[in-house]
């Protein structure tokens, strides 16, 4: 068992929405659901925790109704990706249906989630020994909203 699980308020949705986070990232699965039972406060029957493994990454989904609570840019997941293929893939995906694009790498999904779509070779190129390279390379990713690692290189490139 790992030591620290997200967990992630949201609402009536919370069946949907894990099956949609199973759906987007490879090797996940939704491994529990708990229902409110006769004194809870929503119908009994209704999930009130989702379980889910995401990618080796347990999350719990906790269903809080109606509950005029929505989340906000504070907190985010950052997804680390190997290739352009891969960031267009989780871009694509996170962003169906209602998401929202924003800058530098982060969106929010479909259910107000904020998401850091991260190619490696960003963090490499930012952390180069030479200052003026890794300058041209936030200047150039600040200017993004989805990151395009060919864009990245010629920026590194001078």
């Amino acid at each position: 068992m790992q030591k620290i699980t997200p967990c992630i308020w949201t609402d009536k949705r919370i069946e949907e929405q894990a099956k949609f986070y199973a759906s987007v990232f490879p090797n996940s699965k939704i491994k529990e659901t708990e229902r409110y039972g006769e004194a809870g406060p929503l119908p009994k029957g209704a999930p009130m925790v989702v379980m889910l493994e995401v990618n080796g990454v347990e999350f719990m989904l906790l269903n809080g109704g109606d509950a005029d609570f929505k989340p906000n840019e504070s907190i985010s997941f950052m997804v680390h990706c190997e290739t352009q293929k891969e960031v267009d893939a989780y871009w694509d995906k996170l962003t169906s249906g209602g998401g929202e694009e924003s800058m530098c790498g982060w969106l929010k999904d479909k259910y107000g989630i904020s998401w850091q779509i991260i190619p490696n070779a960003l963090l490499r190129l930012q952390a180069d020994k030479d200052r003026a390279k890794a300058n041209r390379v936030m200047q150039a990713m600040l200017k993004m909203r989805k990151i395009d690692i060919p864009t990245l290189e010629r920026a590194a490139a001078g």
